[in-house]
């Protein structure tokens, strides 16, 4: 719905490599509903996007690796040499891999240009969330308004947060891309999560100090095996250059599921909940913290990690996700 309004006085915001044919962001139309695909395109082909990023990830290790080790005397005209000759390498690396193994869309696995991208189809499905909005929570407005406008919710109970923003809306569409990298060991998305996050984000970033993930508790994370915000907080913080401390806050116990939950029941679910790893304290006085999750859904659980980041000294707390809960407010 909001896929065409511009970010942040920005013209245009292409949150991914665009395949042939999309030069510019083109959203669905308001109450246009278009399903994203959840086929899998790679299927014949001997390959699929997990694969074609761990070859990725060699190229760039093997571009990284060419020509170093050169001695202390080496003058730094020649150190430009090198670095030149190694961006030449890896882009060698880069064609011959996209030509072997062509880059697939995130969502639906066809074709495209640009490895961590989305084809034509599943970018317009996907409903990118800009301005307008509330100023504190991001809650998408209908209509322009005055600058700094808040939403119902806001106004009648300010959010323990400072300011909250998301990628995109949770719908058919992003579900898809989301529960795939969340539960569907589909890691090899985070690099583009993170490219996501850093734009959509920008004016959070601009001033923070810290990244910090939400936790999962020790045993969901053993089941799991990964935990899908650290995975986002460390591509965000290569993506904007704000550092991320990945074990600053820990989970006390293992809460149950939030999905059945109503928001009072959510909100009692997780008081209490999170605290700052001992020893990781003297990291958040002062500082300007920004909480990285897949979802917000109810924001019961990032309001009871800033409460927790606030207590402990953080001088302000926003929240940046990969997508947010759209409904109807009273």
């Amino acid at each position: 719905m909001l896929a065409e309004r511009p970010l942040d006085g920005q013209k245009k915001v292409v949150l991914g490599p665009p395949s042939p044919g999309v030069s510019a962001l083109r959203g669905a139309k308001p109450g246009k509903n278009v399903a994203l695909a959840s086929r899998d395109n790679s299927a014949g082909r001997g390959y699929n996007s997990g694969q074609r990023a761990a070859l990725d990830a060699c190229a760039s290790s093997i571009a990284g690796r060419w020509l170093t080790g050169a001695p202390a005397s080496v003058d730094m005209a020649a150190m430009s040499v090198i670095g030149g000759t190694r961006g030449i390498v890896h882009r060698a690396a880069r064609l011959a891999l996209d030509a072997l193994l062509p880059p697939q869309c995130l969502g639906c696995g066809a074709a495209v240009n640009e490895s961590g991208s989305l084809c034509s189809a599943c970018w317009e499905a996907v409903d990118f969330l800009g301005l307008p909005r509330c100023g504190t929570c991001g809650y998408p407005f209908e209509y322009e308004g005055s600058e700094g406008a808040l939403c119902g919710a806001c106004i009648r109970s300010p959010p323990a947060y400072d300011h909250a923003r998301a990628v995109m809306r949770y719908d058919d569409a992003s579900k898809h891309l989301i529960l795939g990298f969340k539960y569907g060991d589909r890691t090899y998305a985070a690099p583009a999560f993170g490219r996501w996050l850093a734009r959509a984000g920008a004016e959070l970033l601009a001033g923070a100090d810290l990244l910090v993930p939400v936790p999962l508790h020790w045993t969901r994370l053993f089941y799991r095996r990964y935990n899908q915000a650290t995975l986002l907080a460390q591509a965000a913080a290569k993506a904007s250059g704000v550092p991320a401390v990945v074990d600053l806050l820990v989970r006390r116990r293992r809460t149950p599921s939030q999905g059945r939950l109503s928001p009072a029941a959510r909100t009692r679910n997780v008081r209490g909940a999170f605290a700052v790893r001992p020893g990781r304290a003297a990291l958040v006085q002062g500082r300007r913290v920004v909480l990285i999750d897949d979802v917000l859904t109810t924001g019961a659980t990032v309001e009871a990690c800033a409460r927790t980041l606030k207590k402990a000294g953080a001088a302000a707390v926003d929240v940046l996700t990969l997508a947010r809960v759209v409904r109807p407010q009273p």
